[in-house]
C-alpha cells in the first residue's frame, strides 16, 4: 500500500535502528539517560534556547506548555483549526482548566491585528484572563501552510505589549524551515516555548521535545511527571531523534516535491474542487461530483492508496520518508486512471 494518510506512519530506517541499538541509556526521571540529555541539549541549541524536555508525543508537549504558561480560568488564543483545539481531546480544558478564543484565520494562520483584537479587558471580571497565544507552523488543517516570519515578529510584539506568552506548536516546523530556508535559532528569539515533533517528517518512531527557558522546562518536568510522561531508559528513542536531527531535516524537501506532484495530478481531475496551496508535504482538496470524500478514499484504497477524508468535503494526502519516487509515480498513475 502507498500510505498517504499521515507522516506519522513512517518506520525507522536501518541506519536509525542501528543508532537506537547503540544508544547509551539510564533512568531519565533521575536525569541519568545520556542519550536523552544529548537530544535535549541538541534540540535547545538548534533553536537558540536554554533547555528542552523529551516527551512521548506532541500532544503532551503542547499540553505541558499550555499548563505551564496559564492558570485555571485563563484563556488561550489560537486559530480555529489549531491542533491544540481540534485534536488534543479537549486537553486545554481538562489539563489546564482554560477556555479558548478561536480566531478565523487564513489556512490555519492568524495575524497580529487578530490577536490584538482578541485580548480580553484585564480589568473586566466577567472575562477570562487572556494569557497565551498559540500558533501552528506548519498548519496541518491549513494544508501545510507556513507563516511568513515577519508575522511572528508582529504577533510577538502584541504579546509582549500585553504580557501574553507565545507558544509554537511546531509539529512540522522543520518542514517550514526547509521550505522557506529559515534558521531554527530565529524561532528561539520569538517564542516562549516550542513543541517539535520527531515522529512526523523526521521519521522517528516516538517522541517530541518541548523547548524553552530553563525555568519553564524545570516546571515542565514536574507537569510531565503528573501527566504520566516520565520515562526511564528512553534513550533508545532519543537516539532515533538525534539521528533524525542529524540526517533527516534537509531530505524533507523531497516530501515537498512529492506533494506538489500529487497536487498537480489531483487538480486535473473532474472530482477535484478547491485545493489549498501546497507549500510543504500536505495536500488538502475538496471533493465534488461523482465522489464524496469517503467514497474517494475507499476507491483509492481498493487501488492501493491510503488517504483520509478529513472533513465532509475534503480529502488529505501527506508525503513522508517512507514514500519513494516510484511510489509517488504509481500513485499519480492511479489518480490519472480514476
Amino acid at each position: 500500500m502507498i500510505d498517504l494518510r499521515s507522516d506519522t506512519v513512517t518506520r525507522p530506517t536501518s541506519a536509525m535502528l542501528e543508532a537506537m541499538m547503540q544508544a547509551k541509556v539510564g533512568d531519565d526521571v533521575f536525569g541519568e539517560d545520556p542519550s536523552i540529555n544529548e537530544l535535549e541539549e541538541k534540540s535547545a541549541a538548534m533553536f537558540g534556547m536554554e533547555a528542552a524536555i523529551f516527551c512521548p508525543s506532541g500532544t503532551m508537549t503542547n499540553q505541558i506548555a499550555i499548563k505551564c504558561h496559564t492558570q485555571p480560568g485563563d484563556e488561550v488564543i489560537c486559530e480555529k483549526l489549531s491542533h491544540i483545539y481540534q485534536y488534543e481531546g479537549g486537553g486545554i480544558a481538562f489539563n489546564a482548566g482554560c477556555s479558548v478564543k478561536l480566531l478565523d484565520g487564513n489556512c490555519g494562520r492568524i495575524n497580529a491585528a487578530m490577536v490584538a483584537s482578541a485580548i480580553n479587558n484585564r480589568t473586566d471580571v466577567h472575562k477570562a484572563f487572556s494569557s497565551l497565544v498559540s500558533l501552528e507552523n506548519t498548519a496541518n488543517r491549513g494544508g501545510g501552510a507556513c507563516y511568513d516570519f515577519n508575522d511572528f515578529y508582529k504577533i510577538k510584539k502584541v504579546c509582549a505589549d500585553n504580557d501574553l506568552k507565545l507558544h509554537l506548536d511546531g509539529a512540522r516546523v522543520f518542514n517550514a524551515i526547509v521550505a522557506n530556508k529559515e534558521l531554527p535559532e530565529n524561532y528561539g528569539k520569538v517564542f516562549d516555548s516550542i513543541s517539535v515533533c520527531l515522529s512526523k517528517g523526521l521519521g522517528t518512531p516516538v517522541g517530541s521535545v518541548l523547548i524553552g527557558k530553563r525555568d519553564l522546562i524545570a516546571k515542565a518536568r514536574r507537569v510531565r511527571k503528573i501527566f504520566g510522561g516520565g520515562m526511564r531508559q528512553a534513550g533508545y528513542l532519543a537516539a532515533a531523534g538525534i539521528y533524525a536531527l542529524d540526517h533527516h531535516i534537509e531530505r524533507l524537501a523531497e516530501d515537498h516535491v512529492h506533494a506538489k506532484l500529487l497536487g498537480e495530478a489531483i487538480a486535473k481531475k473532474d472530482f477535484a474542487g478547491e485545493m489549498l496551496p501546497v507549500e510543504t508535504n500536505i495536500v488538502i482538496f475538496e471533493v465534488k461530483g461523482r465522489f464524496t470524500p469517503k467514497e474517494l478514499a475507499a476507491s483509492l484504497k481498493e487501488k492501493g492508496i491510503l488517504s483520509i477524508a478529513i472533513s465532509p468535503t475534503q480529502v488529505r494526502f501527506v508525503t513522508h520518508l517512507d514514500l519513494t519516487k516510484a511510489m509517488i509515480e504509481e500513485a499519480i498513475h492511479i489518480i490519472e486512471q480514476l
